[in-house]
């Protein structure tokens, strides 16, 4: 299968969510069918423990909703990453207690179509620094924020990107899909001014929690 991290983010690309540029609820028609689009080709949804509980927090409560993302999220194969979670209270969940990179790694041997990650900032950095993403999907939305956490990790060293796939969406929202090129192996980020490695402080605790 396909690891394949999508992410909302900003002209700036920041994907932790700090002001009120994203409302899952308010999306024009054309975006709302391209994400139905995506999510026929997905087999799983990966995601961490924070995203998780937030989506199960407020999809499964949209008795109304018209872009077909509750339907779609409830039938999903959906595997949280969790060293705490026991019942997950949202049907077709699977509990990943183990070492994410080592369940990914095996999702990726197997046959299958995509497995998708979104939200889940730890998570999602932790693949990016271990080569294990096949593809990064970005919606561009039309704000600035200036802070938070990026798409790629901090001080990453992004390789060369061969875009795949995009579009303009009318609400303003740009679409655009990339493949890495030549990222084998896993890669270090820049050491930090302070001489921290980041790439230790991206994966540390991603095998007992999942925070994000």
């Amino acid at each position: 299968m396909r690891i394949v991290v999508s992410q909302n983010m900003t002209l700036d690309g920041r994907v932790e969510m700090l002001e009120d540029w994203f409302d899952p609820a308010r999306q024009d028609p054309e975006l709302s069918a391209e994400l139905r689009r995506q999510t026929a080709q997905e087999d799983v949804l990966l995601l961490g423990r924070r995203t998780f509980e937030d989506l199960r927090g407020y999809w499964p409560r949209q008795s109304g909703d018209t872009t077909g993302v509750a339907a779609a999220l409830d039938a999903a194969d959906k595997r949280v990453v969790s060293s705490t979670l026991t019942d997950p209270r949202w049907r077709n969940t699977t509990v990943v207690p183990g070492d994410p990179l080592e369940a990914v790694r095996a999702l990726r041997r197997a046959p299958g179509r995509d497995v998708v990650v979104t939200g889940s900032i730890r998570l999602a950095h932790a693949l990016i620094l271990a080569a294990l993403v096949d593809e990064f999907r970005m919606f561009t939305y039309p704000a600035w924020q200036g802070r938070g956490r990026s798409f790629f990790p901090d001080g990453f060293d992004v390789p060369h990107l061969r875009r795949v796939d995009g579009r303009v969406f009318p609400g303003g929202v740009v679409y655009a899909a990339y493949q890495p090129a030549g990222l084998d192996t896993p890669v270090r980020p820049r050491a930090s001014a302070a001489g921290a490695d980041a790439g230790e402080e991206t994966l540390a605790g991603l095998g007992s929690e999942q925070e994000d």
